[in-house]
């Protein structure tokens, strides 16, 4: 289909939808305390979408405008034989960007696989350099692994590489600074990420962790030279580029530099739920679609369609209060 006639999606205030972000499982080998509860209930698997019922919801999506998918989870290498998915998604026509995002335990082993089947991008939650301190912000993890999957991303040649560092006060925001070196010496992006209020989980008060983006860049102009730009990944990233390097620093404000108004992102769960809103719980149960309809792409695409109508027009995030997202960031999928 040439582009002229590609059809694309639009939402009642005229923003167009053109990247889907799809949450391959709910499961994780770490336990990150802005993520999830210490002890999850996990979904059972047969809630879960197939990976074929994946891919053929990715594929409908591309059909209508879509150009941008990123494979999330849980921990996405977390599901078995993921790659087929990576693989279909990889071939299809009018993507233009497949990405993944990942903790980086299991990247020594995906990442050439990930690399053939048409990855361009890859995102790695890394918010700590201590390992000590990852171990206490994971619960169980080992640095090491991450940042041996790390290595082994960059021996591969991804399009870009770039480092997620959700930031909380008192726990690591004093390393904002070493983080950023630690991204220029590797010669790929870093993006620092205001804790989202998703579920009930029992390690901090959000509201006290709580460091804004425009506190990090103050931390960080005491020792770099910030250039704004204008550069986007299709995501809600604000870059900065740094002088003299081709390192870019990126902020994700949710709460201090609210982004709605330029949202073009849906979001589809585990168990098959589109998300309109990550802070909104409107939805359209995208499972029973195809379950009810095997095979029928019509059909399926239609539902995507009306779901555009129910997009709002943003979140309502306030740290103040108790959580009225009772879903995990595990659940909703990064």
């Amino acid at each position: 289909m040439s582009e002229s006639l590609k059809e694309s999606l639009t939402d009642r205030f005229g923003r167009t939808v053109d990247y889907l972000r799809i949450s391959v499982t709910d499961r994780c080998d770490l336990r990150c305390v802005y993520c999830m509860s210490e002890n999850m209930t996990f979904l059972p698997r047969e809630q879960l979408l197939t990976l074929e019922e994946i891919i053929q919801i990715g594929r409908c999506f591309t059909e209508l405008g879509v150009s941008k998918i990123r494979i999330t989870g849980g921990e996405p290498l977390h599901r078995r034989n993921i790659l087929s998915v990576f693989e279909a998604f990889g071939q299809l026509d009018g993507l233009n960007d497949l990405t993944i995002t990942t903790n980086g335990t299991q990247l020594h082993r995906f990442a050439k696989p990930l690399a053939d089947a048409g990855v361009t991008r890859v995102n790695i939650s890394l918010d700590t350099l201590d390992a000590n301190r990852f171990k206490a912000l994971t619960r169980n993890g080992d640095i090491d692994k991450v940042l041996n999957g790390i290595d082994a991303a960059q021996k591969v040649g991804f399009k870009r590489i770039k480092i997620n560092a959700v930031v909380l006060k008192n726990r690591n925001h004093d390393e904002v600074c070493a983080l950023v070196e630690h991204a220029i010496k590797r010669g790929i992006d870093i993006s620092f990420i205001e804790e989202m209020p998703l579920g009930v989980i029992g390690d901090h008060d959000r509201e006290e962790c709580y460091y804004s983006s425009d506190d990090i860049r103050r931390d960080l102009e005491k020792t770099f030279d910030l250039i704004p730009t204008t550069e986007t990944t299709g995501g809600p990233s604000r870059y900065y580029r740094i002088a003299n390097e081709q390192s870019r620093v990126g902020f994700i404000s949710p709460h201090s530099h609210n982004f709605c108004d330029t949202c073009n992102r849906v979001r589809l769960t585990a168990e098959g739920r589109l998300l309109l809103c990550l802070g909104q719980e409107h939805s359209v149960d995208l499972r029973t679609v195809v379950r009810a309809h095997p095979g029928d792409d019509d059909t399926l695409k239609q539902a995507i369609r009306e779901a555009m109508e129910i997009k709002p027009l943003g979140h309502d995030f306030d740290l103040s209060a108790k959580p009225v997202i009772f879903r995990h960031m595990n659940h909703t999928g990064g």
